[in-house]
């Protein structure tokens, strides 16, 4: 099987009479890992995303799913993908597990496995005490998490997660990307569009950026947070020597300190000095996320 899970040629998406939401994008998304498509509203993340699970049609390009062309065999493409899109798409006066069971008959799963998998995955989500509801008694977060459901329920090898924080609590965020963390420990390739940077860069292996259409920018977390000339730190302190440190300690109350960590310092030389000068150290944070700065950089500062 192709070590490529999705593979996007010269995707081209032109609205009437001469608007490109996508401009010949070119991207491939490796199998098994975590890939995050990130970008302003109107940047055309949702317009690739429903161009390749076939919502919208493309105006040209190639794509392929596992190594299958979906202009040759689409059926077969699209039976590699669960698809978790922003908007809830269900019968909200069906119950929860005909909701998903219904669903795995459109991949030709059998009842008796659909049924299966529908307990297995209901459960895992927190769901099974209401899979005899109607889907318009759940919470947001709780419709949230039966899309989730439908889209694994024919055990795709691509999980696609289009915006899926969006409008949900803190404490569900955190659930859901256990869950997403879990499934890419399964084996599962991920691909999520996300405005919350600081996830992204906790949870992907790759990012793309993209800017009016276009891709400006495809690597790991780690060599784009390498761009970034220096970390602004916040450390919180306590005992004294605050009136005496030197200028690039930038002292904002009587327990708070910032600084700047330049590319290639190492932060032992920061904590050391400040230990000389008679303040201890009570933790250190980032003042801002560090894949935002870049975000910004590379979207905004062109």
């Amino acid at each position: 099987m192709s070590e490529i899970a999705l593979k996007i040629t010269n995707l081209t998406k032109t609205y009437p009479p001469d608007v490109q939401a996508l401009k010949s994008v070119s991207l491939e998304v490796k199998r098994g890992e975590i890939f995050g498509l990130l970008g302003p509203n109107g940047a055309g993340k949702s317009t690739m995303i429903n161009i390749v699970t076939t919502l919208t049609n493309r105006t040209q390009g190639q794509i392929e799913v596992m190594g299958k062309d979906f202009d040759a065999s689409p059926s077969e493409a699209k039976t590699y993908l669960g698809v978790v899109p922003q908007e809830f798409n269900f019968n909200i006066f069906e119950s929860v597990e005909d909701i998903v069971v219904q669903q795995a008959g459109f991949y030709g799963v059998p009842p008796k496995v659909a049924k299966e998998r529908a307990e297995k995955y209901l459960k895992r989500l927190g769901l099974w005490e209401k899979r005899n509801a109607k889907a318009m008694q759940l919470s947001g977060g709780m419709k949230r998490r039966l899309m989730i459901v439908r889209a694994l329920i024919h055990e795709p090898e691509i999980l696609i997660l289009d915006e899926p924080s969006a409008g949900v609590d803190v404490e569900l965020r955190r659930e859901m990307w256990e869950f997403v963390q879990e499934m890419h420990q399964a084996g599962k390739t991920i691909i999520l569009t996300t405005h919350y940077l600081e996830e992204a860069e906790s949870l992907c292996d790759r990012v793309g950026i993209i800017a009016q259409g276009e891709l400006i920018e495809v690597g790991t977390v780690k060599d784009l947070l390498s761009e970034l000339q220096k970390d602004t730190l916040i450390m919180d302190v306590v005992d004294g020597g605050l009136e005496n440190l030197p200028e690039r300690y930038r002292v904002t109350d009587q327990s708070t300190v910032e600084t700047d960590l330049l590319k290639g310092e190492d932060l032992f030389t920061i904590t050391e000095d400040l230990h000389s000068q008679g303040v201890k150290i009570t933790g250190i944070r980032n003042k801002t996320n560090r894949l935002e700065e870049v975000f910004v950089n590379k979207v905004f500062n062109k």
